[in-house]
């Protein structure tokens, strides 16, 4: 193993070489962590967030560049992890198997075998979220990042800031359905791709996705353009036709700029842009 980031170690007991030397045992999914079991009972846990990637490269091969930030070397190849940017948000934490779990933020299991409507509705009413941050939450509902959450609200036909102690019976079986079927579709054609070579072009952004990331172009279901919401580091794409019956919702940004002009409606919205 070796390490190109002291800021990517979180823990020091047990030590990262620990793990040096053991045979891999294990893989495991930890909400959005990424969990590698070793003899000895010792887990590396890796976080990618929203920049992280891993590389399979030919054994021995050069940790290059600041992005580079570690290196697990097997006798057929090496794991690398790069995080691009300056933020250096991902993680690795080094941790005994009585200690796995603490990693776990407890979010609800959309496909363990006792899933079921009501466990699912139940996690997600703890609070009364926005149904786009409460699908994001991973102390809520594992392993669903900002891409998906979209793809899932659209299957859906649910606005993202409709709140969830306020969704019909009917509205809460779209939605469970829908989770299960977009997440269960994505898994599938990701799987597919990645039989033959290791996956290298991951990105949160793919032209087979429905809304996320395509501002602007023709929704797959009703052909209106589709809206976005931009805050930080991150964006929510919806149709408004399809998800907010018509209604534009406020960009902050944007809604703050133009005050009393922002446009409420998709008709508003193109009488704006032909201004």
């Amino acid at each position: 193993m070796r390490l190109g980031s002291p800021f990517l170690l979180r823990t020091v007991d047990p030590p990262l070489s620990a793990a040096q030397g053991r045979v891999v045992t294990e893989l495991r999914r930890i909400g959005k962590r990424i969990a590698i079991g070793v003899e000895g009972d010792t887990w590396l846990v890796i976080h990618l967030m929203i920049a992280g990637r891993l590389h399979w490269k030919p054994a021995g091969a050069k940790l290059a560049g600041r992005n580079a930030l570690l290196a697990l070397d097997f006798a057929t190849g090496t794991l690398t992890l790069t995080e691009a940017g300056s933020k250096r948000r991902a993680s690795l934490h080094v941790v005994r198997g009585d200690r796995l779990m603490e990693m776990d933020p407890g979010g609800y299991e959309i496909f363990a075998p006792e899933a079921s409507l009501a466990g699912f509705r139940s996690a997600l009413t703890q609070e009364n979220r926005t149904l786009k941050r409460a699908l994001t939450d991973p102390r809520l509902i594992s392993g669903v990042g900002n891409a998906y959450s979209d793809e899932i609200l659209h299957a859906a036909q649910l606005s993202p800031v409709a709140l969830t102690q306020k969704l019909k019976p009917e509205e809460w079986e779209r939605l469970y359905t829908a989770t299960r079927a977009t997440l269960t579709e994505w898994m599938e054609r990701l799987n597919k791709k990645a039989e033959k070579t290791f996956p290298e072009k991951v990105t949160a952004f793919r032209p087979e996705m429905a809304v996320h990331g395509r501002f602007g172009q023709p929704c797959p279901r009703c052909g209106q353009p589709i809206q976005r919401i931009r805050y930080a580091d991150n964006e929510t794409d919806y149709c408004a036709q399809c998800q907010t019956g018509g209604k534009v919702l406020a960009d902050r940004s944007l809604s703050r700029l133009l005050g009393s002009d922002w446009p409420r409606t998709l008709d508003e919205l193109e009488a704006l842009k032909r201004k």
